[in-house]
């Protein structure tokens, strides 16, 4: 019984405690029942304590940890009496069942429970002596005392966590002794009382403890901290509290609490404000001067900044709206008010959850509560303020923010989880528009809630093709239509002035040049075309309105119709103008008047656009205009040019920056024009007018529109992919201009100069002087003009200064085991603080330099002058002579004395005196030098050991050895000159009293010195390659490159801006597990073996730095907790992990503790500096408390994990792998969303919460906020909800947004406050809002797709970013690691939107609203992050499927039209060409081809064709024939390419870019980006069309696994199999019926369709890895034809059942627009069967349209056949027999009618071939329609019919790939080559890529 009981309790211990590997925070294991108490219990915090403490005294007591377990239960049961809160009853179960197994395993007999109280208070006298607390503090304190930077760092530490955990215990131990009696002995009260006092800085806080005093945290000592807080102290001029109000002893009431009282905010958004804004005030502080009064006081300066940036969007929206903010005037408002308004705002901020993207909507609120407040101050008592107050109390949730929240939801709640159309419901810009209006007032205050505004819309019908006729509000000046229409009304501008453009050169080519009066007349045909294409606009205005006129301003509407009436009027005029124009001109002696008055129309016209256009580039003239905005027709006229919003005002840029973006853009127009006059549209103008004068061209069908009619469908034909083109071709020359462009601005910036090991040896000594310039705070005195030996002295001070970072650069590297410790000790940079008159350079420059000096002297037959001139052509060989001839010196010097060191100062005078006179060939025998360095290194390798008795006698034999070698060997000069001397030590040496007291080096620089010069003398190997690791070599030559680029000064760490990083997670992996590291997939292949393999030399790092030998097999490490647990982090550090990600982003903190450290002896007496060696000692500096306080103050970690409640709840491992890594990391924060299930009213109630945790001492989560949510926060899409929850958490003028895929490195940490500084560098004409940050990919490292994804990504975040930020101006925020201005942000919407589906790339809106909001965004290159990206074919194209649905709903967003609509001509042109232009170009190249094949296809099925072409040879007219034979060059796709040729020449040198390139091109990357060219044109296209746009994980692992054929078709087959085999088609039948010039010309006309085509069917399996592997593509056949065959139903999944798959690709159809889209599209299939059926012989010469319907009963009657041999077995079960009797008669009357048809009409075999060639796409095409239209064709009874046929044709396309696949596989060499074309990254660094593929269970052998 007691084998089960022991464990039941251990069961019952499992499911209570967080199962962990490992040790908590300071080394303690985690046990313990305590952990995972239930939230609904409202004091859970308190139980858990109690459950710790239980824990901790387990062993101690039993019985006392019984007591508080006893105690824990009850205060549960009181809470939850009913258990009707989530895990309550399993909890209490558990916890009961603990109690139990305790009782239990007592002496025999019952408990008295009497005794528990007076058993509690022995044990806590007990437990005090134990602990001996009376001691505890002062030790403490004694430690504190003896220095911030002493070397008892460790042991303070230590002390500090034991009294932390021993009070915390006591703590425990009181509170339950004071809730179970009121009779506690007056002693022990006393006791507990001065206990209770100590536990002060116990409390919970986040990064100053306000609430508490506290010993170790020292921030709250810091001055400016301290003028903060007593900056918000209460003051007079506020109402007085209530006596009973709350507030905590430690502390004084400040305006905090007034606002707390007065408005009913929650406690813990007024503790989290309160610190925020502190911690604001603070930094704001610091910047301004570090206050020295004993009571410092906040600067007004200070105040000022922070006000006017918190509340400058309030300010504006009060200008804006034309309404007097609270205050009368900004100068009346003194500091205290500032403040109050300051408190205000963001306590509202604070609470307001997803308002808080409605960032005018919180300007209403505070402009109403701040006026409310101004009201209660007047008063002499605070009052609760009306609008917050109701019947259940005071709450701002409650009565201010609930009710908003509710309508938001309502809405959210009828998007149909973002399936409606965005036309249907309010998104969040629609309801913060609303307060862009004085209409806004009307809500009144407190709410009106009867308005409309809050009127909650019925939910909607699920019929999708029934109209939604529900009572709602409509949308708010704008309506996301879904058309691509909005590509037009969005970007009008643009497409006019391309229209325009080619209307004119048009005009000009068929002008033939000619300019005179008849070509300008053609010319001014633009001028209607202008206004008719803007009536098209204004049309446009007013359709797109529709669903928005009931709620948007009458002002906005009335501009729309009186624009439409303005058009409407002019385009008539101006058309019916110009045509009775030309018709007078064409009279004979008519008079120009109407063309006069048509000039001076068009002239006034277009004057006064360019005059605007021109003064509006002028920012004065800007301010001007808005200054005359009171002016009535000023005003109107702005008003019709422009609409006016609240966003977009005034986004203009400096003129200069104007011009410089304009040059640039007149560059790309004039070789895009240039381009398509001569190449495109000049060549086809005698073929066009050959063939309109061509009138009886001979038809091979019936044509219906073109015989007739000029051949118009030919000349369509012919210039279709011209004008595709000529729209798209401005795209590949703004390429191309742009990377040219980027090139020369890297060039400038000097980026690349180090771009290899030999260029940073060889600039390695300049690194100092660039250290000291850019990333050290300016020292004074340090740049002054100085004599030689004063330089010197200044370049030792910058080595001085350099080499700790240096140091502490190659340590991380170590320590992320990039480099070995032999590498590391070669890296290391001495101090160089000693006495050496030179700088010492690390050794791995100096290495083996000795022996090669050493080989030149022994041969050296010349002068002196010419050896050292031998020597110094190397300046390392130099610097390593000098160094060990005054580091011999030194040494000697140090360890003799007496008659030794009179020698070792009479040989160093006289080598002095030999070098002064260039003897020292003659005086010195240099062919022995040999002999002295092996007596120096005899002597240097016992010094450099342990002092011994024996060691001792070696030095003094190792010394007498190197006397006599010099006295005899090498000496060659005359004694004489100091024979007294010489005498003294020869009569010391014979008597053997010379060198006999020798002083051991015990000071650690000199023994240091020792053991750098026996380095020196030993390493005989050059150490050229250290580095060995390419990333460790990446990021050095990164870091030393940047040191000389431009940055700004950086400012000390105390006045540096403050900052935090912000990572949103959801449940990706955080950690790798043992068991994710062992499990194997199907080749065998673990993750750890893939790792070993790929990262060999990190792998055998790992094992040296854990002490294991490099064969050590891996049981033995499972075996060690330790050891394990170090290893799940190794791995996890080479993955996309949150581990990976926390690890680089404390980097921050580490670099900044620091630069603290050493900026504390920064003085400005340089030598004062640098004389003491703790200028420069590193030792302990992240021990320091003030290096913390002030990282802490300045640095900020967040990581907002979604569900991580819900993961602790579920036990789920990611919960304990987050828990570890706070532990690991004190200054990390987790911010979650905590749901918490009740009962109320016998109801379910679901309440949502917000919190803040760190780890505490226990290494247990500790509460800091918890922030109640007036419901669930996911109401728009998940990542930017996730973050709003949790921004409010984070602090700082900054914040970087780090993804969860992300790295950083400590030596760019180093430079974060250099970055921090552009936020107040010139920028442009508005100081920088989000600064762009360049990114390195570090997952390209092994297979050539990452490789590829590598690259590309590359290109865009380094060259094109660049381009955009200066000079286009126009960059955005794509994503991260950007840093935003964080108060400009967060009072403006926050750095992300999160409407549904809408805002699906919710990053780019960041910049979108940065922006229009008149923000500035830059790009910076001295700093990286690094980034991940996907590896695999299927991850790469999931994402860019995700990425090119989010631009296509972009399309269809407001912030792109209002972008297009408000930037100038050539910033708006730079806009839509690098956001949603560059997908349309992407899907105009694909609709370019589309284009030539179907004209192809028209001319050859039509016989035009060859009719034209024969006419073209007859007239010799070669022009018509090139016309018709031409590709128009499809190749120039080729330019697109020039970016990634011109970055890997700026950052790689030219050969090795073109050996790069190159070698991507035999690595088949053009048949990459071709397959990506299909996914990103189908996605885009699809989600403008349909919709279905949506977050996708794509699985950040090692792909390194076969992917099955199922698998890649189900995810390719309608994105790029079914058009790749439409392609096919076309060229078959070009092939087929075209008229050709042999076989090269079909193939030059040809090959890039077909090489296009190819690339999208056969991609998917020729970068899967194992592709070709025989065995494979058998398991796939079988895969496949189960997965195809299976029937499916319900609840079965896409990957398992071909129905089930073919549902889910149809279920984007579902509304009538797609429908009739669908079916519009689904029509060019037709054209086959209607062309081909007139080539049959069996018609002949027949072209009526009887020979098409024929053609239709044929396939009729084909499709009855079909259906009779697909007939459903099910229903057929009792007519077996009859079923196969009727199947096999239709067989055979089906092949005699066939052989008939053969045998006695003209029907030919090849005729049958081509019925095939007709009939399959017509097929499709049925299909598609049908699909389309599937609730109609399911009405009717067909759609089992139709699925029976798709399936048909899945199993055929897929057939058709599968064929050639398992073909190629029958060949093992194709297999080997896939391989080494897919991974020849790994093979070109020797890796075992083998290995890895060939599976077969390796890891057992290793």
């Amino acid at each position: 019984m007691s084998r089960a009981e022991e464990l039941w309790e251990r069961l019952v211990r499992a499911a209570l405690r967080r199962e962990r590997t490992g040790t908590d925070a300071f080394g303690h294991p985690v046990t313990g029942i305590a952990g995972y108490v239930p939230s609904s219990l409202a004091n859970n915090r308190d139980i858990d304590e109690i459950l710790r403490a239980a824990d901790e005294i387990q062993d101690e007591d039993p019985n006392v940890s019984r007591i508080l377990c006893e105690h824990a239960y009850s205060l549960a049961q009181n809470l939850d009496p009913n258990s009707e809160g989530r895990g309550v009853l399993q909890f209490k179960t558990g916890l009961m069942s603990v109690i139990k197994q305790k009782l239990a395993k007592k002496e025999v007999g019952t408990i008295d429970r009497s005794r528990d109280i007076e058993r509690l208070q022995e044990f806590y006298k007990l437990y005090r002596e134990n602990n001996s607390v009376d001691k505890l503090r002062e030790e403490e304190i004694k430690l504190r005392e003896s220095g911030a930077f002493s070397g008892n760092l460790g042991e303070l530490e230590r002390k500090t966590v034991k009294r932390k955990r021993v009070f915390a215990t006591l703590k425990v131990l009181g509170t339950v002794l004071e809730q179970l009696t009121k009779e506690i002995p007056e002693e022990l009260k006393r006791v507990m009382e001065a206990d209770a006092e100590m536990t002060e800085d116990l409390m919970a806080y986040n990064i100053i403890p306000l609430d508490g005093h506290t010993l170790t945290n020292v921030i709250e000592n810091m001055s400016e901290v301290k003028a903060a807080v007593s900056a918000l102290k209460y003051h007079r001029g506020l109402a007085k509290l209530p006596v009973d109000f709350p507030i905590p002893a430690t502390r004084n009431s400040d305006m905090l609490d007034f606002l707390h009282y007065t408005f009913g905010f929650q406690k813990d958004n007024v503790s989290n404000q309160r610190e925020h804004i502190i911690h604001l005030l603070a930094n704001e502080q610091s910047r301004l001067g570090i206050p020295e009064e004993s009571e410092p006081i906040l600067d007004e300066a200070a105040v000022q900044e922070v006000f006017l940036k918190s509340l400058d969007n309030y300010i504006k929206w009060c200008n804006y709206l034309c309404i007097q903010p609270v205050w009368s005037s900004l100068e009346a408002v003194n500091k205290e008010k500032k403040l109050l308004f300051v408190s205000l705002y963001f306590l509202i901020w604070g609470e307001a959850a997803n308002i808080r993207f409605l960032p005018e909507c919180l300007c209403y609120i505070f402009h109403h509560m701040a006026r409310e407040m101004d009201e209660i101050l007047r008063q002499q008592i605070a009052q609760p303020a009306m609008s917050c107050n109701s019947e259940n109390g005071v709450s701002f949730l409650d009565q201010v923010i609930s009710p908003l929240y509710e309508v938001v939801s309502a809405e959210a709640a009828n998007n149909d989880n973002g399936r409606a159309p965005h036309s249907s419901w309010r998104n969040y810009d629609d309801f913060n528009e609303y307060f862009w209006s004085l209409n806004c007032f009307e809500l009144s205050w407190p709410w009106r809630k009867t308005s409309s505004f809050f009127q909650k819309p019925q939910r909607r019908s699920k019929n999708m093709l029934a109209c939604s006729g529900s009572l709602r509000r409509g949308k708010t000046s704008f309506v996301e239509h879904r058309t691509f229409l909005h590509l037009y009304h969005s970007f009008h501008r643009l497409w006019i002035f391309l229209a325009m453009m080619f209307q004119a050169l048009t005009i000009l080519a068929f002008n033939d040049r000619h300019f005179n009066a008849k070509m300008l007349r053609e010319v001014l045909s633009v001028g209607p075309t202008f206004v008719v294409m803007k009536f098209f606009e204004s049309v446009l205005d007013i359709l797109m309105m529709y669903g928005a006129y009931s709620t948007s301003r009458r002002m906005a509407v009335s501009r729309i119709f009186l624009r439409f009436i303005w058009f409407g009027v002019a385009s008539v005029f101006i058309c019916v103008l110009y045509v009775k124009a030309l018709q007078e001109e064409s009279k004979p002696n008519a008079d120009s008047v109407l063309f006069r008055l048509y000039y001076i129309v068009i002239g006034i016209y277009a004057g006064i656009q360019f005059f605007i256009s021109f003064l509006m580039r002028i920012p004065a003239f800007h301010l001007l205009t808005n200054q005359c905005d009171r002016w009535p027709l000023i005003r109107f006229v702005k008003w019709m040019r422009q609409e006016r919003y609240y966003v977009g005002r005034g986004m203009y840029e400096r003129t200069t920056d104007f011009i410089k973006y304009m040059f640039f853009w007149l560059l790309v127009l004039c070789g895009k024009f240039s381009f398509a006059y001569f190449l495109q549209i000049q060549p086809l103008v005698k073929p066009t007018r050959a063939i309109v004068d061509m009138n009886d061209l001979s038809y091979s069908w019936h044509d219906l529109v073109s015989k007739n009619n000029h051949n118009t469908l030919a000349v369509a034909s012919l210039w279709g992919p011209v004008v595709a083109i000529y729209l798209l071709d401005i795209y590949l020359f703004y390429t191309v201009v742009s990377a040219v462009w980027g090139f020369l601005l890297g060039a400038r910036d000097r980026l690349g100069e180090i771009r290899s090991l030999e260029a940073l040896h060889k600039l390695f000594e300049q690194f100092p002087g660039a250290f000291m310039n850019n990333l050290h705070v300016p020292l004074p005195n340090r740049t002054r003009r100085s004599s030689s030996s004063q330089d010197v002295e200044k370049n030792k001070v910058d080595a001085a200064r350099f080499a700790p970072f240096w140091n502490e650069i190659i340590k991380n590297l170590r320590e992320e085991d990039y480099i070995t410790n032999f590498e590391m000790e070669l890296l290391l940079m001495p101090k160089n603080s000693g006495d050496l008159p030179m700088v010492q350079m690390p050794l791995f420059l100096l290495a083996s330099k000795i022996f090669l000096a050493k080989d030149i002297a022994v041969e050296n037959r010349d002068p002196q002058d010419e050896l050292w001139e031998r020597i110094s052509r190397d300046d390392y060989m130099k610097y390593a002579v000098q160094e060990c001839y005054h580091t011999i010196k030194l040494i000697l010097t140090e360890i003799l004395d007496g008659e030794g060191r009179m020698w070792v100062e009479r040989i160093y005078a006289d080598i002095q005196k030999s070098i002064e006179d260039r003897n020292i060939h003659v005086d010195f025998q240099l062919n022995k030098l040999p002999l002295v360095i092996s007596r120096v290194t005899a002597l240097t390798g016992i010094l450099k050991g342990a002092e011994t008795p024996e060691m001792e006698k070696g030095a003094v034999k190792a010394v007498q050895d190197l006397y006599d070698v010099v006295r005899h060997d090498v000496l060659s000069i005359d004694m004489r000159e100091h024979y007294e001397t010489w005498n003294i030590l020869s009569k010391a040496r014979t008597e053997g009293r010379l060198f006999t007291k020798l002083k051991w080096p015990k000071d650690a620089e000199l023994r240091a010195l020792v053991k750098r010069l026996y380095s020196l003398l030993t390493i005989k190997d050059s150490a050229a390659n250290i580095p060995k690791n390419l990333e460790a070599r990446r990021r050095l030559e990164f870091f030393t490159n940047s040191l000389f680029m431009e940055m700004p000064k950086p400012k000390p760490v105390r006045k540096t801006l403050s900052f935090s990083v912000f990572t949103p997670y959801y449940s990706e992996t955080v950690l790798y597990s043992v068991t994710e590291l062992q499990k194997k997939n199907e080749d065998g292949i673990s993750v750890l073996f893939y790792l070993q393999k790929i990262y060999p030399d990190e792998w055998r790092n790992f094992l040296a730095r854990i002490g294991r030998d490099e064969n050590t097999p891996d049981y033995l490490i499972w075996d060690s907790p330790t050891e394990t647990l170090e290893l799940r982090f190794w791995a996890s550090y080479r993955g996309q992990t949150l581990a990976r990600t926390v690890r680089g982003m404390m980097y921050y903190r580490k670099a900044l503790m620091l630069q603290t450290y050493l900026e504390r002896t920064t003085s400005e007496d340089l030598e004062a500096a640098v004389s003491s060696n703790d200028a420069t000692e590193t030792q302990g500096f992240e021990l320091s408390p003030e290096a913390r306080a002030q990282a802490d103050l300045k640095f900020t970690y967040v990581v907002t994990c979604q569900i991580y409640g819900k993961q602790k709840e579920e036990q789920k491992p990611e919960a304990a792998d987050i828990a570890l890594l706070m532990q690991r990391n004190e200054a990390l924060r987790v911010a979650f969303i905590d749901v918490v299930e009740t009962s109320k009213d016998g109801k379910a109630h679901t309440e949502f919460y917000s919190k803040l945790v760190k780890a505490d001492i226990n290494g247990k989560d500790k509460e800091i906020y918890s922030i109640k949510l007036p419901g669930n926060p996911k109401l728009g899409e998940g990542k930017p909800e996730n973050q709003n929850h949790a921004i409010i958490f984070t602090r700082g003028n900054a914040v970087q947004t780090i993804d969860m895929n992300q790295d950083n490195y400590f030596e760019e940490a180093l430079k974060m406050r250099n970055l921090l500084e552009e936020f107040g560098s010139d920028h442009g004409i508005r100081p920088p809002t989000i600064l762009g940050v360049r990114e390195h990919v570090f997952t390209g490292s092994v297979s050539s797709l990452a490789s590829f994804m590598s690259n590309q990504e590359g290109s865009f975040v380094t060259m094109g970013q660049r381009v955009l930020a200066n000079p286009l101006k126009i960059r955005m925020h794509y994503g991260h690691p950007d840093v935003f201005d964080r108060v400009f942000h967060i009072t403006r919407g926050g750095i992300s939107k999160a409407s549904r589906v809408i805002n699906i790339s919710e990053d780019i809106f960041a910049g979108f609203n940065s922006t229009l909001r008149q923000g500035n965004i830059t790009h910076h290159e001295y700093i990286q992050v690094g980034k991940g990206r996907d590896v695999g074919l299927n991850q790469i194209a999931v994402f860019e499927g995700k990425v090119a649905g989010g631009n296509g709903e972009q399309v269809l967003s407001r912030d792109v039209y209002r972008l297009g609509q408000l930037l100038d001509f050539f910033r708006m042109m730079s806009f839509y060409y690098t956001s949603v232009g560059y997908y349309f170009c992407t899907m105009l190249t694909v609709l370019t081809v589309y284009a030539f094949l179907y004209g192809k296809a028209y001319l050859a099925l039509s016989g035009v064709g060859e009719s034209i072409e024969v006419r073209a040879q007859i007239l010799e007219n070669t022009a018509l024939s090139a016309a018709l034979n031409t590709q128009f060059l499809f190749q120039i796709g080729i330019f697109t390419a020039v970016p990634m040729i011109l970055g890997f020449i700026l950052e790689q040198g030219f050969l090795k870019a073109i050996v790069s390139f190159v070698t991507m091109q035999f690595q088949l990357c053009t048949i990459f980006f071709t397959f990506s060219l299909g996914t990103r044109t189908h996605y885009f296209g699809r989600t403008i069309l349909h919709g279905g746009a949506g977050y996708k994980a794509t699985g950040r692992g090692f792909v390194v696994r076969h992917i099955k054929f199922a698998e890649n078709y189900r995810l390719y087959s309608r994105s790029h199999f079914v058009k790749g085999f439409e392609v096919v088609l076309l060229l078959i039948v070009y092939l087929a019926y075209g008229y050709n010039d042999g076989a090269i010309g079909y193939i030059l006309l040809s090959i890039s369709s077909w090489f296009m085509a190819i690339s999208w069917l056969f991609a998917p399996y020729l970068f899967n890895p194992s592709g070709f592997e025989w065995q494979k593509v058998v398991e796939d056949f079988k895969d496949w034809t189960n997965w195809l065959l299976y029937r499916g139903g319900i609840g079965v999944k896409g990957e398992e059942s071909w129905e089930a798959w073919w549902d889910e690709e149809l279920i984007h159809i579902r509304t009538l627009g797609g429908r009739i889209a669908e079916t519009i599209l689904s029509l060019r299939f037709f054209i086959f069967q209607y062309g081909i059926v007139y080539k049959l012989h069996l018609q002949g010469s027949d072209t009526s349209l009887t020979v098409y319907g024929l053609s239709w009963i044929v396939l009729a009657v084909l499709i009855i056949l079909f259906k009779v041999f697909t007939f459903s077995q099910k229903i057929s079960v009792n007519f077996q027999l009859l079923l196969r009797f009727i199947q096999g008669l239709s067989f055979l009357l089906a092949i005699a009618g066939l052989a008939v048809a053969v045998a006695l009409t003209n029907l030919s075999i090849p005729d049958i071939f081509a019925c095939i060639l007709a009939f399959v796409p017509t097929g499709w095409g049925l299909l598609s329609i049908a699909a389309a239209w599937k609730p109609i064709v399911k009405k009717v009874g067909l759609w089992k019919s139709i699925r029976s046929l798709a399936r048909l044709y899945d199993a055929g396309m897929g057939m058709l790939i599968f064929i050639p696949v398992a073909f190629s596989s029958w060949f093992p060499f194709v297999s080997t080559f896939q391989t080494r074309l897919m991974f020849n990254q790994a093979f070109s660094r020797g890796l075992e890529i083998s290995l890895i593929l060939a599976g077969n269970n390796p890891n057992t052998e290793l």
